[in-house]
This record gives structure tokens, C-alpha cells and sequence, in this order.
């Protein structure tokens, strides 16, 4: 647990290294409420989250390991994720039946965090392979083997739910 002290000092050496210091504000006092509205669009797109599991499973020994890391790969993990969150519902989405207005505004929403996430984390650092490769299954094994329908949008709809969630907790846990 970091006191506020000590989190001024990390921000202050991840914004030396950046250049860019208003991230560290940004991600304490505006990233829990971008995450707030998406999470609730996300629920607001259509009906009730499907009950069916994906047939990839959740990489939770990848946040387990995320936990131990250092705050800029914890900050290059959330943009990671959100990034590929993004790229996720970059697809063939004629089958669904989400309510329009309320997808682009979560995906503007999520474009939003993503942009200030870049912002605190250095380009050369490399995304983690392991979470890469899990939004590669999810697109591969639901999307694509279910032939983008409206049965495997839910399965997506449910696993990002289940990823900003997490990284709202994670989040958490970095300030």
C-alpha cells in the first residue's frame, strides 16, 4: 500500500522518465470514473450479461502475476488490456443487437483511457505476450469459430466486463 508520498514519488520518476507528468493525476482522480460510465454502458448495450462461459479461460494467474509488478508495468498492463479490449471489438458486428448510441460511447469512452494510458507509459516497452495471446484466443475461438453472431458478442460483452472489473481492482491496488 503506498501513501500518498510515496505514490507522489513514483509519479514523479514515471513522469521523469515520460515526460508527461499529468498522468499520474490523471489515472488517480479521473481513470475510476471513465471506468464507472464504460462499465455501465456495457451493461446498458443490451439485456442481461449471458450465464454461458467462453471457451478460453479467464487469464487470472496473468493478473495474479501483474500484481507483483513494478507501477509502470502495472500502468503499461491496464493500457495493454484496454487496448486489446478495443481491437476486440474492431470485428463483424452486423449480428448484434446492443444498442448503438450506447457501443460507440463505451468504445469512445474506452479510446479515452486508452489515450491517457499512452501517455503514461513508454512506447518502447513491449505489451505482455501472454495477455496479447489471450485476446488472440478470444477472437479466434469465439468470434471468428462462432462466425461473429450475436450468441458470440455476448460471450465478448461478458469477458470485458470481466476484464475492466478486474482491472478496476487492480487499479485500486496501484494507488
Amino acid at each position: 500500500m503506498y501513501t500518498m508520498q510515496s505514490w507522489t514519488c513514483i509519479c514523479l520518476i514515471i513522469c521523469s522518465m515520460q515526460s508527461v507528468c499529468h498522468c499520474c493525476d490523471w489515472i488517480r482522480h479521473h481513470y475510476g470514473h471513465l471506468s464507472s460510465e464504460y462499465l455501465s454502458l456495457l451493461d446498458q448495450m443490451g439485456g442481461d450479461i449471458t450465464k454461458q462461459d467462453a471457451p478460453v479461460f479467464f487469464p487470472t494467474s496473468l493478473y495474479r502475476h501483474i500484481d507483483d509488478a513494478e507501477v509502470e508495468d502495472k500502468v503499461r498492463f491496464l493500457k495493454e488490456t484496454i487496448y486489446q479490449i478495443i481491437n476486440l471489438f474492431d470485428g463483424n458486428m452486423k449480428s448484434v443487437t446492443w444498442d448503438k448510441k450506447n457501443l460507440d460511447d463505451f468504445l469512445n469512452i474506452l479510446e479515452r483511457q486508452l489515450e491517457n494510458l499512452n501517455s503514461c507509459v513508454s512506447p518502447a516497452m513491449k505489451p505482455e505476450r501472454r495477455l496479447k495471446r489471450y485476446f488472440k484466443k478470444l477472437n479466434k475461438n469465439v468470434l471468428r469459430k462462432m462466425n461473429y453472431s450475436a450468441q458470440a458478442w455476448e460471450l465478448i460483452r461478458k469477458e470485458t466486463k470481466r476484464h475492466l472489473q478486474r482491472l478496476d481492482i487492480f487499479k485500486a491496488k496501484i494507488n
